[in-house]
């Protein structure tokens, strides 16, 4: 009875208001995006930077559109485990593609730790020795472990608090850095040494990780009030209002830091910015501000990806061991999380962390729009020229950010190879162990020949 009850997954239906929901998605999206990724998306295409994240922008929108048609038809607390599911049944396309987006969400805890212990460092004058930033990251980790235990009110609750202080602090700081800067531009005169067209595509690649925390809004799916209204409505308000934020900030940065200074400190760029135009008073608040956001989005992706990876299971797509542990599967799950988390801040640096985690996410997005193309396009009321055009900006970026990648860092091309050839082999030879898979594959081969 005890073991019956380890596997059982357990949700709360009707947990999440529409506004703690937009915190979640929000909390991941500013935490990742606009801290972390303005120094490196300048380094790869220069002061082009703002107009790039405009460009995610828009390849984003075009990829929200199909988690929200089936969101509205089946949402569910799997997000987007269920998602592949319902286009590719109990096989390797689900497994895989929904594993690419289990390790791109760990990937994204891990930038936001690092972001976290990079901006904390700068009120002690930076982390020369290099080890303060990957323990205040996990330090930042296990605490956001310790608040998932106590349940969805408590993460609704703190993450909207800190979710309405960030938001309130990151538009006073790009107000001020607009106000007081000599002049608001962009020099296109200056693309820097990267300002080929392959190079802006890399940029936008990167402009998508400050994006794709929508996904963890669809990942709270059942738990939402009203979800078939709700879900689409938070996703789209999300998007909506990091749009306004990162150009306001994007623009803030480049008025007041040029772009050499910009690069120098790609993992604090804010901070940075924030000197030369209010002070060490500036950085402080900016520092507070990045510290709060960071934690905000650890908070909600360690709450999203914990569930995706518990519906995994569930639906016997996943091996999955207890090691002795107490608690339901959703217990289980968010170890996992934790543990690999903190591997990855303890161990990679910010660049290579967020590569990864783009060119993983990109390949679970293109295999979304597919599914929704070629199997649940009739079902859930899609047009068919959205998903099409969300694969084709899709490649574009992945192409483009692939290319800058092979010239300046292959190795992290090559992980990811690796990594997803592991995966692919390893779910492959499960499923086929797997009783249970093998049944639902036959029942979902054959459901696939009536669509």
């Amino acid at each position: 009875m005890n073991r019956e009850e380890d596997r059982t997954t357990r949700y709360q239906e009707g947990s999440l208001t529409l506004p703690g929901t937009v915190m979640l998605g929000t909390g991941v999206m500013i935490g990742a995006g606009i801290f972390a990724l303005t120094g490196q998306m300048a380094q790869m295409t220069g002061v082009l930077f703002p107009l790039a994240f405009l460009a995610a922008a828009v390849i984003a929108s075009f990829s929200a559109y199909s988690y929200i048609k089936i969101s509205n038809a089946y949402p569910s607390a799997g997000g987007i485990g269920m998602y592949l599911h319902k286009a590719y049944g109990n096989r390797l396309p689900t497994a895989f593609n929904a594993l690419l987006m289990y390790f791109s969400m760990v990937i994204a805890q891990s930038f936001l730790a690092r972001t976290f212990g990079s901006y904390t460092m700068q009120l002690f004058g930076g982390d020369e020795s290099g080890r303060m930033v990957p323990i205040l990251g996990v330090a930042l980790i296990l605490v956001a472990f310790v608040i998932n235990l106590l349940g969805n009110r408590m993460i609704q609750g703190v993450a909207s608090f800190i979710g309405i202080l960030k938001i309130g602090g990151i538009l006073i700081f790009g107000l001020v850095g607009i106000w007081i800067a000599d002049s608001v531009s962009v020099d296109f005169s200056e693309p820097g040494e990267a300002g080929a067209l392959g190079n802006f595509l890399g940029a936008t690649a990167l402009g998508i990780l400050a994006f794709k925390g929508f996904t963890t809004i669809t990942n709270s799916g059942s738990e939402v009030i009203d979800p078939k209204r709700n879900v689409g409505r938070a996703i789209v308000i999300s998007i909506a209002a990091c749009v306004v934020i990162y150009t306001l900030v994007g623009f803030a940065v480049a008025s007041n830091l040029s772009l050499a200074e910009i690069i120098e400190t790609q993992d604090y760029s804010l901070a940075a910015a924030a000197r030369p135009a209010l002070g060490d008073y500036g950085v402080w608040f900016t520092v507070a501000i990045a510290m709060m956001a960071t934690a905000g989005g650890i908070l909600a992706s360690v709450f999203a990806v914990s569930r995706m990876l518990a519906m995994l299971t569930e639906m016997k797509l996943v091996p999955h061991r207890h090691f002795g542990m107490p608690g339901s599967i959703q217990k289980h799950t968010l170890v996992y999380t934790v543990v690999l988390g903190l591997i990855l801040t303890a161990f990679f640096d910010l660049s290579r962390i967020a590569a990864l985690g783009i060119v993983f996410y990109l390949i679970m997005d293109i295999a979304i729009h597919w599914g929704v193309l070629r199997y649940l396009r009739k079902d859930i009321k899609a047009n068919t020229w959205v998903p099409t055009t969300a694969i084709l900006l899709d490649l574009l970026a992945l192409g483009g950010f692939v290319w800058v990648k092979l010239n300046t860092d292959p190795f992290v091309i090559g992980v990811a190879v690796v990594t997803m050839i592991v995966l692919a082999v390893s779910e492959q030879i499960f499923l086929k162990r797997s009783p249970e898979s093998a049944q639902a594959k036959q029942e979902e081969s054959h459901a696939h020949r009536h669509h």
